[in-house]
């Protein structure tokens, strides 16, 4: 047998032949590349390529190298892809994107609606983006709030997405996908909560705890320690302080803010009960324009993907290949098509950015109906 030495010494010789045989296929692709621009033509042809794995496994023995040279293959063919998108974009053939660059929000006379009721963390985080004079009214539902902005009843929704805690607000995915609207900015608001009872209650006497899903479980802590009280969801944490006060019955409780407590006239039992102290939520603010402020430093996206072997990983090295830092990840299940999924992300970038660009061109071949969430 030959040294490990002599060994490796062949295998250097192979991978420069390689080297040097890659950036020869790279340069003819970029003929390609060229020739596609002038003609119109798509970049990615999937029946071409099923057909290109296919011949080169053709050639090379045993499974265990069949499977390998597809997968260098399909490296090798997503490589071309990306040059060619990047000529694409180039020659302008990305288009204009749908977005129209702004340089500020008109906060001063927005219209602004919020989830909830007084007193609500929606609310809060309202005043904390857009100031306490904001002009501002409430809906009972998510949904209702996205219809107020669709139909033009308010300029701006601020909406709860995330939890450092408790994780995606799922149904806020759904109406993303659902209504024409779109994220132009994100306010985090760190949450506190209590648990607030009628004025004179004491703890012995709790019986029903009300708040919404999500706070319960980032206090779930707490309550374990009372496995005798009886946790009931209601729409929002102010709505549940609301209840409490309106149905004045000292065996409730609520979960909600001290400021939810103060403004329904109920008195704190026991403040920060949070399981996790560094416990904030991230809301977006919404509007049905599509416009992003020139400073926006964060993309979402949503689209969907071919149900088989490998679809997301060739879709990811988008990002990975135009250095575009992905920094979530979220699937949802597609209505009417038990099984399949649909994928939202947020990366880092702007709109403007050729980068992001190339990225988009890609994604907008290689995935299915791609939509644009928001530079924010």
């Amino acid at each position: 047998m030959e040294s490990l030495e002599v060994l490796r010494e062949k295998l250097d010789s192979i991978d420069d032949q390689i080297a040097a045989l890659y950036e020869q296929r790279m340069n003819v692709c970029g003929q390609v590349g060229e020739y596609k621009v002038k003609a119109g033509r798509k970049v990615f042809d999937r029946q071409r390529e099923k057909e290109k794995l296919a011949d080169v496994a053709s050639k090379v023995s045993g499974d265990f190298n069949k499977k390998g040279i597809q997968e260098l293959y399909q490296q090798l063919m997503s490589m071309s892809r990306k040059l060619q998108y990047r000529q694409l974009v180039e020659a302008g053939a990305l288009g204009r994107l749908p977005f129209i660059q702004i340089n500020d929000l008109d906060k001063q006379n927005a219209r602004v609606v919020f989830q909830g009721t007084e007193g609500a963390y929606g609310q809060a985080a309202m005043r904390q983006f857009f100031g306490e004079n904001v002009n501002s009214f409430h809906v009972r539902t998510f949904r209702e709030a996205m219809e107020s902005i669709e139909e033009g009843a308010a300029d701006y929704a601020v909406l709860p997405i995330e939890n450092s805690t408790a994780g995606p607000v799922i149904e806020m995915y759904d109406l993303l996908d659902e209504f024409e609207n779109y994220i132009v900015a994100e306010t985090i608001l760190p949450v506190v909560h209590t648990l607030s009872g009628l004025p004179g209650a004491k703890l012995t006497d709790i019986k029903r705890v009300y708040s919404k899903t999500e706070a319960l479980m980032q206090t779930s802590r707490f309550l374990d320690e009372h496995s005798d009280w009886q946790r009931i969801s209601v729409v929002n944490t102010a709505i549940a302080a609301k209840k409490v006060l309106e149905e004045n019955d000292i065996s409730q409780a609520a979960v909600c803010s001290s400021y939810a407590a103060k403004v329904h006239g109920l008195s704190v039992l026991v403040d920060g009960i949070n399981d996790d102290d560094d416990n904030s939520t991230r809301f977006i603010v919404v509007t049905n324009q599509k416009v992003f402020l020139k400073d926006a430093s964060k993309i979402s996206i949503r689209f969907e993907l071919p149900h088989q072997s490998g679809s997301l990983y060739g879709i990811l090295s988008h990002f990975i290949y135009n250095d575009l830092n992905m920094t979530k990840i979220e699937s949802r299940p597609i209505k009417g098509r038990p099984w399949e999924y649909c994928f939202f992300v947020d990366f880092e970038g702007n709109l403007e950015d050729p980068a992001v660009k190339n990225a988009i061109r890609g994604l907008r071949e290689e995935s299915q109906n791609l939509k644009i969430l928001g530079n924010y």
